[in-house]
């Protein structure tokens, strides 16, 4: 592992507007000096979104838009060499951007269940109806992962990769509110050991580096997500209620890092740095938390991605993210 440290100060969440990757690489670079991240361009289309994008990973194992969605098939169609050749690009400008670079670097892919929650079988159901088949899609993942991180590795050998896996439908799956593909019913929830140890198996694929597991939904399990090996989570700060003390607190002692979501993901009015991140500080004060733990803890996001956001007001939020971080780090208190 390399020297430096693990995490930067403020980052991404994945997604920006547009569909022009240099462009896009270029502002992920330029913004965050210290921790950069992949941007994905989820407006470029299907095989850009963000299930396509992880389907075009997948070894031995492909899917398709259909009009319900993407459903797996036999072979590799158009649709998965659309999503490999955006990806292609993607890393072309990423590598651009980072010659010389040394230090953290972010990639995001869906994690294994959110990518059954969404992707369909054969007969149109989600892939989390047949526990096969979530095993099947868990391994494939792993396997395709093992390979993305290995070639970001090549293109940027300077950097110590962060692999960030997006969990939004993770708490909806651990529940049962996963609707079926009629919509009247919701698929049973799944046992929370299983979702346990695939994410573990997913996880280890990262060894000698951290995983972050990202999710801007309400009620982030944060000590499942802990128990399976995740360094970091990722969350929109504004969904935390004070029942989620006590975990984010066990957390913090345990070590694990927390991207904090603070600054919307769509266009508004932005307040000052300092205010951005006065939750964040109240939060540590409740929990009798050291201040100077905070610089050390956080890195400071947006609170989703933003590709729903003007590309204008994507570089500000990107930039803003960066000042709450350092106004954190100044003043902890």
């Amino acid at each position: 592992m390399n020297a430096h440290p693990t995490f930067g100060p403020a980052t991404g969440v994945g997604s920006l507007p547009g569909t022009d990757a240099r462009e896009a690489a270029k502002t992920a670079t330029g913004s965050f000096e210290d921790f950069p991240f992949l941007p994905e361009l989820p407006a470029r289309g299907p095989g850009a979104d963000m299930i396509g994008r992880t389907a075009g990973l997948l070894v031995e194992l492909y899917a398709r838009v259909e009009p319900s969605g993407w459903r797996i098939g036999d072979r590799p169609g158009r649709d998965t060499r659309r999503a490999r050749s955006w990806l292609g690009e993607d890393l072309d400008a990423l590598e651009e951007f980072t010659q010389e670079y040394e230090g953290p670097l972010k990639v995001q892919a869906v994690g294994p269940w959110t990518l059954a929650a969404a992707l369909e079988l054969r007969n149109g159901e989600s892939a989390l109806s047949d526990p096969g088949a979530c095993r099947d899609l868990a391994a494939s993942l792993a396997e395709g992962l093992r390979l993305h991180l290995a070639e970001v590795r090549r293109r940027v050998p300077g950097a110590g990769l962060v692999l960030q896996l997006d969990e939004p439908s993770l708490t909806a799956v651990l529940r049962g509110q996963v609707r079926t593909a009629s919509g009247y019913r919701t698929h049973r929830a799944v046992d929370r050991q299983l979702v346990e140890s695939t994410l573990r198996d997913v996880i280890d694929v990262h060894a000698d580096g951290p995983v972050a597991v990202h999710s801007c939904a309400p009620d982030v399990p944060f000590a499942l997500l802990r128990r399976a090996g995740a360094a970091a989570v990722s969350f929109d700060f504004s969904l935390l209620t004070e029942r989620d003390d006590e975990t984010i607190g066990e957390a913090v002692e345990a070590g694990t890092r927390l991207l904090a979501g603070v600054v919307p993901g769509t266009d508004t009015a932005l307040s000052d740095p300092a205010g951005s991140v006065m939750g964040v500080r109240t939060l540590w004060r409740r929990l009798g938390l050291r201040p100077g733990l905070l610089a050390e803890t956080v890195t400071v996001t947006p609170a989703c991605g933003l590709a729903g956001a003007s590309p204008a007001y994507a570089r500000q939020a990107l930039a803003h993210c960066v000042r709450a971080a350092r106004s954190l780090a100044d003043n902890p208190e």
